[in-house]
């Protein structure tokens, strides 16, 4: 790790165990090295350093451009691995730049959503996530955190210290059969059947013994 995504990955780490009592389940099921694709539910800011922190590698981020238009941290953010992406359209250039990332073996989150839930509650996948799975055929590790709207909800600038689970599900690997059809119906399935994966995924009771 360079050392500015060291210092921020331990500071988040720190935080996140300290301040909002973080646990992960199933964290053994993190491939540590080959391309992957990390696949999360978006309720909130918190979500890609909570995301990161569970890896013991460095992954790549796709943020909003309009971030590296702040003072200091958008100077900050290429050196955390974000790649930048315009949400008012299709933005090819951020697309194929994760593609280039996964091909290289590199593991990067992705949201399906593709934005942050206003009310906390799972939302239709979009298909970009299926669009690089198809064109990487790397595989796709499902994950949902749980608690990160009531800490920092959409809209608000106030962040509540509270509790915090990511529950980590099962390696998704797609065969050559999952690629049959027209491209638009391919990504849809694929990234459907992510979302449906992700959904699936409870929170245990946290008195329950976890890493």
């Amino acid at each position: 790790m360079g050392l500015v995504y060291q210092s921020c990955y331990y500071l988040s780490r720190a935080v996140a165990y300290c301040c909002f009592d973080y646990r992960v389940v199933n964290r053994e099921a993190i491939p540590n090295e080959g391309p992957l694709l990390l696949a999360m539910n978006h309720q909130s800011f918190l979500d890609p350093p909570l995301a990161g922190i569970v890896c013991e590698r460095e992954i790549y981020y796709l943020a909003r451009k309009s971030l590296m238009e702040i003072p200091v941290l958008g100077g900050l953010l290429p050196k955390l691995n974000v790649i930048p992406f315009d949400q008012e359209g299709n933005d090819m250039s951020a697309i194929k730049a994760v593609i280039r990332v996964i091909k290289a073996g590199e593991a990067t989150v992705i949201f399906p959503e593709g934005t942050r839930s206003l009310d906390g509650q799972l939302q239709p996948a979009q298909s970009g996530l299926g669009m690089i799975v198809a064109k990487t055929r790397a595989p796709v590790l499902p994950m949902r955190i749980f608690g990160a709207h009531e800490a920092f909800p959409k809209g608000s600038s106030r962040v509540r210290l509270q509790p915090l689970t990511l529950v980590v599900g099962e390696v998704m690997r797609f065969s050559d059969a999952d690629f049959l059809g027209d491209s638009r119906s391919v990504y849809r399935r694929i990234s459907e059947s992510v979302m449906e994966r992700i959904t699936a995924l409870e929170c245990p009771d946290r008195f329950t013994d976890h890493s």
